[in-house]
C-alpha cells in the first residue's frame, strides 16, 4: 500500500500540472480576444475634418476598397478567423486536460477518505478499551499499539484534509474556466473578454496561502 509521502507527491505533481496549464489557457484566451477585437474593430470615422481631408488627398482605388470592406483586407480576415477557431479549440482541449487531472485527484481523495475511515475504525475499539480497562502498566504491548495508532492516525487525517482543501479549490477554478470558455462567442465584448482574462490569471478560488499551509500539514 502506498505511503503518505508517495500519495502526497502524486497529488503535488498533479496540482503542479494544473498550475502549468493555467498560463497556457490564459494565452489562448488572450489570442481569442485579440482575434475577435481585430475582426470587430470599428471602421475609420469620416466625421473628423482632418481624416476627411487626408482621405480625399489620398483617394485611390485600393484605399476606397479598403474602406468599403470595413478597414480590413481579406487576408487579415481569414487569418484572424483561423486564429479564433484555433484558440477556441485549444481552450476546449485545455478543459479536457484539466478535467482529466481533476478526476485523478478525485480518485486520490477517495483513497484518502477510505484510509481515514479505516484508521478511525481501528482506533475506536482501542479508545473504548482504554476507557473501560484503563492503562495497565503490565499491558505494555497494548499501550504501544495505541500509541502507534495515535501517531499514524493524525497523518491520515492531515492527508485527507489536504486532499479535501486542494480538490475543492481547483475544482472551483475549473468550473470558472469552463463557464468562461463556454460563454465565448463572436458577440463577446472587449470588456467581457478583459474581465475573463483577469479572472483566469487571478484564480480567485485558489488561495495560494492556504495551499502552502495545506502542504505543510504532512511533513
Amino acid at each position: 500500500m502506498e505511503g503518505e509521502e508517495e500519495k502526497k507527491l502524486k497529488e503535488e505533481t498533479k496540482v503542479a500540472k494544473l498550475d502549468e496549464l493555467v498560463p497556457v489557457g490564459g494565452r489562448l484566451l488572450t489570442g481569442f480576444q485579440q482575434g475577435l477585437e481585430f475582426l470587430l474593430r470599428p471602421p475609420i470615422k469620416k466625421t473628423s475634418k482632418l481624416i476627411e481631408n487626408i482621405l480625399k488627398a489620398n483617394e485611390t482605388k485600393r484605399l476606397k476598397s479598403y474602406l468599403e470592406a470595413g478597414c480590413i483586407n481579406s487576408h487579415d480576415r481569414v487569418e484572424n478567423t483561423s486564429k479564433l477557431q484555433t484558440c477556441l479549440h485549444g481552450l476546449h482541449d485545455h478543459l479536457i486536460k484539466v478535467k482529466s487531472i481533476l478526476n485523478e485527484l478525485e480518485c486520490l481523495l477517495g483513497v484518502a477518505t477510505a484510509a481515514l475511515q479505516m484508521a478511525n475504525e481501528h482506533l475506536s475499539p482501542l479508545m473504548d478499551m482504554e476507557s473501560v480497562v484503563g492503562l495497565d502498566p503490565q499491558e505494555s504491548s497494548g499501550e504501544d499499539e495505541m500509541t502507534s495508532s495515535r501517531v499514524r492516525e493524525p497523518e491520515v487525517t492531515d492527508y485527507a484534509a489536504i486532499m479535501g482543501i486542494i480538490y475543492s479549490m481547483v475544482k472551483q477554478d475549473y468550473t470558472m474556466q469552463n463557464k468562461i470558455v463556454t460563454s465565448l462567442n463572436l458577440k463577446s465584448s472587449s470588456e467581457e473578454l478583459e474581465s475573463y482574462s483577469l479572472m483566469w490569471s487571478l484564480r480567485p478560488y485558489v488561495n495560494d496561502q492556504t495551499m502552502k499551509l495545506a502542504w505543510k500539514l504532512v511533513p
